[in-house]
């Protein structure tokens, strides 16, 4: 199952890439879909934990579950 996470901070495409590999390299097997319009991250395979420690390292700023 899936779940919606708010992320600051990212404006582009290469922001999303960013965000999606952060995730993608903390939880191997994750699957990721990035809304750069609602500023959020889908998220299925990740803890929430592992999704907010992800997003920090990238630079960006974990605003929550949506």
């Amino acid at each position: 199952m899936s779940k919606i996470y708010k992320v600051n901070g990212m404006t582009c495409g290469g922001c999303a890439k960013s965000v999606t590999n952060a995730i993608i390299d903390a939880a191997p097997g994750a699957q990721v879909d990035v809304n750069l319009e609602a500023k959020s991250v889908s998220v299925s395979g990740a803890d929430e934990a592992t999704v907010k420690q992800a997003v920090t390292d990238a630079g960006f700023e974990y605003a929550g579950a949506a």
